[in-house]
């Protein structure tokens, strides 16, 4: 019987593993790995592939991107809010947090309105006196008026105020004159707590009423309408005296409200409407006031003479009503969202 040669191709430690003729493959066991022997030995081989490696890579890449992402954001936000300040002053963006001054510059805006939207012809030198504390030194002391005709404005509320930067800003204010609306646009100037109108001012028209579209029809209930009546009727006499006594027969227990202490008197309960409901009702009650006159009697008045009388003034209240066995009770009162008829 022939025998198999022993013979190797070079010289082999005692242990050493023989070598395949064969390239290695990434799928060949670990040539190190030894498996334990025995009866406790782990069944389980070494690694059994590349697919789980691939998978750690690729999540380890995932994680560093996400971080890399957040660093570079998290040092871009400051140098985009510290170049801010550096828009062009056409930007409809308005800084927020700029340092300018708004409410001192509504306030100055709107004391400059004040005197330079009246102005009388007979008169233009007082003008110019007003407007010295608001315009640059060396202006022209009228600010743009030719120092003919009259004018005469008041009611000056803010509109808003157009922040450009630090010193820089537009306040557009509003203002009455006569029947005529106006809103008055100031450019100013902010420096080391003082302000100056930086430009000629615009006047921009304020708009009229808006067109209120005609009310649902409102679903009354004849028989709440007549009960409350004589309650209502009582109610505002107490309110308008400001009778705290009185008051308490007509509110809801733990209710208590303030009157008018004898400013005003009730003229006329014109007219209740109350929806169809509960116990517990929202009611809309319609009153006139006669309001005693506060100017001082001009010699020589009569009795018939119109100032001298007290003016009427027509109201309308949403009041929160309760009822309690056969009488109806307050438990709130507030202005009428609008009045039904």
């Amino acid at each position: 019987m022939a025998r198999r040669s022993n013979v190797q191709q070079g010289l082999r430690t005692a242990g050493e593993p023989e070598h395949s003729t064969y390239p290695p493959s990434p799928y060949d066991p670990d040539p190190e790995y030894v498996p334990a022997r025995g009866r406790k030995a782990s069944r389980r081989g070494g690694w059994s592939g590349g697919g789980g490696r691939w998978l750690v890579w690729t999540g380890r890449a995932v994680l560093w991107a996400v971080i890399i992402v957040i660093v570079v954001n998290g040092v871009r936000a400051p140098i985009e809010r510290f170049t801010q300040g550096d828009q062009p002053a056409g930007s409809s963006v308005t800084p927020t947090s700029s340092g300018f001054p708004e409410a001192d510059a509504a306030a100055f805006a709107g004391q400059f309105a004040a005197a330079y939207l009246v102005f009388d012809g007979k008169n233009p030198d007082d003008r110019a006196e007003r407007l010295k504390p608001f315009i640059p030194e060396g202006e022209e002391r009228q600010f743009g008026w030719n120092g003919f005709g009259r004018m005469s404005a008041g009611a000056f509320q803010l509109s808003n105020v157009e922040v450009l930067d630090a010193q820089n800003a537009v306040v557009t204010v509003f203002a009455q004159s006569g029947a005529q609306r106006w809103r008055l646009s100031v450019p100013v100037y902010y420096s080391n707590g003082k302000f100056v109108v930086s430009g000629k001012p615009a006047l921009l028209p304020a708009g009229g009423a808006a067109g209120l579209p005609l009310s649902a029809q409102v679903e009354h209930d004849d028989t709440a309408e007549n009960e409350l009546r004589p309650q209502l009727e009582g109610f505002f006499k107490a309110y308008a005296a400001g009778d705290a006594t009185q008051l308490q027969r007509y509110v809801a227990q733990g209710v208590t409200l303030d009157g008018f202490d004898g400013r005003v008197t009730l003229a006329d309960l014109k007219s209740v409407s109350a929806p169809p409901g509960g116990t517990s009702r929202e009611i809309t009650a319609v009153v006139v006031w006669n309001i005693a006159t506060m100017a001082t009697p001009t010699p020589g008045a009569t009795p018939t003479d119109p100032a001298a009388q007290a003016g009427g003034l027509e109201q309308a209240y949403r009041l929160t009503v309760e009822k309690q066995g056969d009488n109806w009770y307050i438990k709130d009162i507030r202005g009428a969202v609008r009045s039904a008829e």
